[in-house]
């Protein structure tokens, strides 16, 4: 079963170890195929930082991150900027089951649409998202 859970400073190993599994995105990314613990404690805990990150769970094994913005003052939309799984859990269908329960849990808050913010030559991402219905808007 798919949960979330808050990502915490004490688990910042995991958080690294999600995002160096993912080499390519991280080239894309920062053009290093690694991050350190430094630059994701900034990312993710900086005092500056708007958005909620929560690790998707597959019953109590963290395999993904999920990132976003609750409310974007420039349009009001809730933002997902990063749904990340861990490479070696890709191909599985858990990218898929994860967005559908944030999915859920959003319309539950009677949000009626979601944004996606994903870097422009992330063809793997393009794919992804379109196959849930989503529209590509450069």
């Amino acid at each position: 079963m798919i949960t979330f859970e808050r990502v915490t400073q004490d688990l910042i190993e995991v958080i690294e170890e999600i995002t160096n599994s993912n080499q390519n995105y991280n080239v894309m990314e920062n053009g290093r195929m690694t991050r350190t613990k430094e630059e994701l404690k900034k990312e993710y805990f900086d005092s500056s930082n708007q958005t909620d990150t929560y690790f998707i769970k597959l019953d109590d094994t963290y395999i993904g991150l999920i990132d976003f913005l609750n409310h974007n003052p420039l349009d009001g939309f809730p933002w997902l900027g990063l749904l990340m799984i861990h490479r070696d859990y890709q191909g599985y269908g858990f990218g898929t089951n994860a967005y559908l329960l944030f999915e859920e849990q959003l319309i539950q808050k009677d949000v009626q649409s979601v944004r996606l913010g994903i870097l422009t030559n992330n063809e793997h991402a393009k794919t992804f998202w379109l196959s849930l219905g989503f529209n590509y808007v450069e």
